[in-house]
């Protein structure tokens, strides 16, 4: 028993130290994160195979929630139980979090809203998002019938801003696309197996479930501030499809008008999530910081966190099921052509409406684009060279 014991430790560690390399290291965003983590599981330490990389892969797309956390999380069980999972979100989240945190203290201490690299992060912002858009339109909209989707909802998001419209935006594309797109699924799928129960991923999913009810309930009942922001982040956390910055415009409907913070301060901790590695859901540390300090970021990002713990526990045992059926496939090919236009929304506002005011930022978001997205310049040196031509605008006086 103390053998096994020791040897199970000793797991755990190595997870925790080659997730916090990752976590130091892996600037770029999910598909970045994703060659980073089969450099260093699968061809250094040989954790798994190729083949059941690939297929973890495949199950975190199918689910809402941050992809790269989510396949890190389940290299973690695999490699070392349920523990191992949170070993491993441990070591791959908390360095960026720990720089979101200190950097919402510093914006409030020091009121850094008036400094000019905040404008300039602004702008940071609206070209990372507009070729995220145009990576996740190719992807996720590639017919006309899905662009109709996309187009639609981004229309309804305009006109009707709100997190609950956003969830029945989601909520309809998905029955639409069940009717519409089932027949265009794929018919060969390869199956994977994972050693976790059916009875264990049934109780994970009544758990997520009974929480998204009971949260809303309690969090208006208690008045309290901390229930209020764990149960805003869940409820983000549970129905964002389309990865880290889908999560943009569903987090700013729920914090921006309710005067949680002012979308100057919103935009600012957003372009600056983009220069640090790890997963860009650590954007949650530095929104409750802003709210209700350190406790506020630790209960912000347990919130948006928790939800792909309990996806990933109850989707494994059933995944092979639910990917051989072309009205699963069929609904997220809804869903995800909607995530599209959720996202071209948020470009405009408050994106667009909160960073772009002349020709010189034009200018400035026009050079930073065509960088990320022709030149191929990764997105933390984007945010370097962002602030450092917002200086120089500032010098000539444009």
């Amino acid at each position: 028993m103390a053998k096994e014991n020791k040897k199970r430790w000793q797991s755990l560690l190595e997870i925790l130290v080659a997730s916090t390399k990752l976590g130091l290291t892996s600037f770029g965003g999910p598909v970045a994160h994703l060659a980073y983590f089969k450099d260093e599981y699968i061809d250094r330490r040989k954790w798994l195979t190729e083949k059941t990389y690939a297929d973890i892969i495949a199950l975190c797309q199918f689910l809402p929630g941050p992809a790269s956390s989510q396949v890190g999380i389940s290299i973690g069980m695999l490699r070392g139980g349920l523990l191992g999972g949170i070993v491993s979100w441990f070591g791959f989240t908390v360095p960026s979090i720990i720089v979101l945190v200190v950097f919402a203290m510093l914006y409030q201490t020091f009121s850094l809203g008036d400094a000019g690299f905040i404008h300039s992060l602004k702008i940071v912002a609206a070209a990372v998002v507009l070729h995220a858009l145009i990576g996740l339109g190719r992807k996720l909209t590639p017919d006309k019938s899905r662009i109709a989707v996309a187009i639609i909802a981004a229309s309804i998001m305009l006109l009707y801003p709100s997190a609950w419209m956003q969830i029945l935006i989601i909520l309809a594309a998905g029955l639409f696309g069940l009717k519409m797109f089932k027949d265009r699924a794929e018919s060969k799928v390869e199956p994977f197996s994972i050693n976790i129960s059916k009875k264990a991923g049934v109780l994970s999913l009544v758990t997520l479930v009974t929480l998204l009810v009971v949260l809303p309930i309690l969090a208006k009942a208690a008045d309290n501030p901390l229930l209020s922001i764990f149960d805003m982040f869940f409820r983000v956390g549970s129905l964002v499809f389309g990865g880290g910055h889908v999560v943009l415009p569903m987090i700013e409907r729920e914090v921006v008008p309710q005067g949680l913070l002012t979308p100057d301060e919103f935009l600012a901790g957003y372009g600056m999530a983009q220069a640090v590695p790890g997963p860009l859901f650590t954007f949650s540390s530095y929104l409750g910081t802003m709210m209700e300090g350190v406790i506020g970021a630790v209960v912000a990002t347990a919130g948006i966190f928790l939800p792909s713990f309990l996806l990933i526990v109850a989707a494994l045992p059933f995944l092979n099921e639910l990917r051989k059926r072309s009205a699963f496939q069929g609904i997220l090919m809804g869903v995800n052509a909607s995530v599209v236009g959720i996202l071209l929304a948020a470009f405009y506002d408050p994106v667009i409406s909160s960073s772009i005011f002349d020709a010189s930022d034009f200018a400035l978001a026009v050079i930073l684009f065509a960088l990320l997205n022709i030149w191929k310049v990764p997105a933390w040196m984007i945010v370097i060279l962002g602030v450092a031509g917002g200086y120089v605008l500032s010098v000539l006086g444009l």
